[in-house]
C-alpha cells in the first residue's frame, strides 16, 4: 500500500472518531433498551432525580418528544418563498431543546457556566431545574409528565394564561408526553 493511500486511510478512521455520539438509541418505546445502550443517560437521570426530584421517567418522556434523545437536535430551517434560508424556528438546541435564554438563565442561576446542551448530564439537569422551578411556581406535581411539558413547552407565564388552549395539537402532544411517561414508568420497574 502507498503511503498516501495509509496516510488516507488513517486520516479518515481519526477523523471518524471525533465530535460526540448524538444519534439516537435504537427502539425509543422501551425504557429499558434505551438505558442498556446508553448508561450514561440513566446515571445522568438518576442524579438529577436524586437533585430535583423530578423522576426519571418524566424526563424520558420529554427528552423523547423534544429531541427523540438526539444530542444536537436542532429545530428546523424557516425558508421564505419556499427557498431563501431565512435562519431556524428557534434557538432551541440540545437533548432539552433548551432555548438560548432559558439556557442562559439556568447556567447563571446555577453556576455551571460550563454546561452544555449537547451534554446528557447537563440537559437533564436544565430539565429538573426548570420543572422544580415549575413546581414552585405553578404547584404543578413532579409526576404529571403533561403539565410539565405543557409548562416547559409554553413557559410558566405561558402556562399560567392557559395558551395551551388555543392550541389544540400541543395539547394531544401533552397527552402522549403523559402517557410515554407512564409506559416508561412502567418498563422501567421491570428493568434489571
Amino acid at each position: 500500500m502507498s503511503r498516501t493511500l495509509r496516510a488516507s486511510i488513517l486520516l479518515l478512521v481519526l477523523a471518524s472518531c471525533g465530535g460526540g455520539n448524538f444519534s439516537a438509541p435504537r427502539d425509543l418505546d422501551d425504557a429499558c433498551s434505551i438505558v442498556r445502550q446508553r448508561p450514561a443517560y440513566i446515571k445522568a437521570m438518576r442524579a438529577t432525580e436524586r437533585k430535583w426530584g423530578i423522576p426519571i421517567h418524566v424526563q424520558m418522556a420529554t427528552i423523547h418528544q423534544e429531541s427523540k434523545f438526539i444530542g444536537n437536535a436542532r429545530t428546523p430551517h424557516r425558508y421564505a418563498l419556499g427557498v431563501i434560508p431565512m435562519g431556524r424556528q428557534s434557538s432551541a438546541y440540545g437533548y432539552s431543546q433548551a432555548l438560548d435564554g432559558t439556557w442562559d438563565e439556568y447556567r447563571d442561576e446555577t453556576g455551571r457556566r460550563s454546561a452544555r446542551r449537547d451534554r446528557i448530564t447537563d440537559a437533564t439537569d436544565f430539565m429538573g431545574w426548570y420543572m422544580h422551578g415549575t413546581t414552585e411556581r405553578l404547584g404543578i406535581s413532579k409526576g404529571d409528565a403533561q403539565s410539565q411539558y405543557l409548562a416547559y413547552h409554553e413557559g410558566r407565564t405561558g402556562f399560567a394564561k392557559q395558551s395551551y388552549l388555543g392550541k389544540p395539537w400541543l395539547v394531544d402532544v401533552a397527552a402522549k408526553v403523559g402517557a410515554r411517561a407512564e409506559m416508561y414508568r412502567v418498563q422501567l420497574m421491570g428493568c434489571r
